[in-house]
């Protein structure tokens, strides 16, 4: 019962991450013009991270890698 406790708390903060990631993009326009290509690379370094926790089980590393690659996208959409 704890872990799904868990999982649901942590899906909770991953959706709280769309709604930060477009106000993070509104609030910083220029750092996005030119940040762009590290943008890109901090997703990429996100989704392998996920990746390994996944495959190491490790819920707390996986909402973290998955909560900054949900923020960056959203930052790049904008």
């Amino acid at each position: 019962m704890q872990e799904i406790i868990k999982i649901i708390i942590g899906v909770l903060f991953l959706i709280i991450g769309i709604p930060l990631g477009s106000y993070l993009a509104k609030m910083t326009n220029e750092e996005l013009k030119s940040g762009k290509k590290w943008f890109k690379l901090i997703l990429i370094i996100c989704f392998i991270g996920a990746l390994i926790s996944l495959i190491i089980k490790n819920d707390v590393l996986l909402f973290s890698f998955l909560f900054i690659a949900i923020v960056t996208n959203q930052s790049l959409k904008r």
